[in-house]
């Protein structure tokens, strides 16, 4: 089931300017998904580009390569810059994992150096932690925010497609959950990881910042593209 905007919320984004970070992953769909807001999307590969955009998507993909094309491509730095100065930033699955604070288990160069993130988040997050992409699942969620995309029998769920995803271990004062993943009896489970007796975060916001362990941008999802739209009018 997918949930497409409304005739009024696909236009929700006109006149603003979205970048998606370009380098690694699958930053054509949301670009797909962001120009079905209404909004412009803008594909980010240098600094320059970064200049005068109203939001920043950082999208799926393998993390420890966007890092690393991050600073290859001096983004890095400026990166940090802006989302320290207050730029609106969605990331999904790696893209949650480089706006975190800090990462339980850092994937370690040549060198033994971790990779880095360019933070924003007061969140500790977990790499790869419901398993391989081989144990990749689909759930529903109920997912905070989404007043607006209520009908008579209250806000549908959220299908979320979870490929190699992380989940949140630590969430710091000013970090509202949005999604959690609930434990399930292990015989009928959508995930391969046992979850007894503890729900798995899988979607938060503070401020700014919002950042997702799936991929609403591969299921004709648009509502969590929405959401960050309206968090960047002001309006949620």
């Amino acid at each position: 089931m997918t949930n497409s905007p409304s005739a009024a919320s696909a236009r929700v984004g006109s006149g603003l300017r979205i970048g998606v970070l370009a380098l690694q992953g699958d930053f054509r769909e949301h670009l797909c998904a962001i120009e079905a807001t209404g909004a412009e999307g803008i594909g980010i590969r240098r600094p320059k580009e970064l200049d005068g955009l109203d939001g920043l998507i950082i999208p799926g993909g393998e993390s420890t390569a966007i890092d690393k094309l991050a600073r290859a491509f001096d983004l890095a730095e400026p990166l940090r810059e802006r989302i320290a100065e207050g730029l609106p930033v969605y990331g999904s699955c790696a893209g949650m994992i480089l706006l975190a604070a800090d990462i339980a288990d850092p994937a370690t160069d040549l060198a033994g150096t971790p990779q880095q993130t360019f933070g924003g988040l007061d969140i500790t997050v977990r790499r790869n932690a419901f398993g391989r992409q081989r144990e990749s699942f689909e759930t529903d969620l109920d997912f905070k925010g989404l007043d607006f995309s209520a009908t008579e029998t209250g806000v549908p769920p959220v299908h979320a497609v979870f490929i190699r995803g992380p989940w949140v271990e630590r969430v710091g004062p000013d970090v509202e959950i949005l999604a959690q993943v609930e434990p399930a009896d292990p015989e009928h489970a959508s995930h391969a990881v046992p979850l007894p007796g503890t729900a798995r975060i899988v979607a938060v916001r503070s401020g700014h910042l919002l950042a997702t362990s799936f991929h609403p941008e591969v299921t004709g999802e648009k509502r969590v593209h929405e959401l960050f739209i309206r968090m960047i009018r002001g309006e949620a």
